[in-house]
């Protein structure tokens, strides 16, 4: 059995779910997440530059995390585990500023997001998780910063009942709020 790459739109402005390219046999499956020229015909430009790995144990919430300058579109995938992943898009010009979508993914659905630009990335890990990153930026910790998991404003419908406990870094326990950013960006990014 085989399954071609296929491309969904997700309620946020630029942003897909996307099903990567799998062939299985006896053996097992071969699996491809990424071609540039692939995605480029269903009109997603993603010039890789770096690629990275988090592993997380469950009940870690990595909160809403972006670069505030270079800004780092990302193809982000769960190899192993559950999680539940969460963008928010951050462009002040955009018609869905401020809005949020989650979606599942896990090493059984094999499911892939794409967040562009000017967006904010997290996820809560359900099982024991390693979460890839193949970004087209490079990451600059000088620009690394984000919104707190559980801002009021966001209203982000995280399902913590799935999980005992909740662990955060301490950096994420001391994030700004969405008011915050919105004061400290004039209003938003400009992508």
């Amino acid at each position: 059995m085989s399954q071609k790459f296929s491309f969904e739109k997700l309620n946020l402005e630029g942003a897909f779910l996307i099903n990567p390219f799998e062939a299985d046999d006896e053996r097992g499956y071969f699996l491809k997440d990424y071609s540039k020229e692939i995605f480029e015909k269903n009109n997603i430009k993603h010039d890789l530059q770096e690629v990275f790995y988090t592993y997380s144990k469950p009940g870690v919430i990595r909160a809403i995390h972006f670069q505030k300058i270079m800004q780092q579109p990302k193809l982000v995938r769960c190899v192993s585990g559950e999680v539940f992943d969460v963008i928010v898009d951050l462009r002040k010009k955009s018609d869905t500023f401020g809005k949020w979508q989650g979606v599942w993914m896990s090493e059984i659905n094999k499911k892939e997001v794409f967040v562009p630009a000017g967006f904010g990335h997290g996820y809560l890990v359900i099982k024991e998780s390693i979460v890839s990153y193949k970004c087209a930026q490079k990451f600059y910790g000088e620009y690394d910063d984000g919104i707190i998991w559980n801002d009021p404003e966001l209203g982000i419908e995280w399902p913590i009942e799935k999980v005992e406990t909740i662990i955060l870094s301490e950096k994420d326990k001391k994030l700004q709020s969405f008011k915050d950013f919105k004061e400290q960006n004039e209003g938003g990014f400009v992508v």
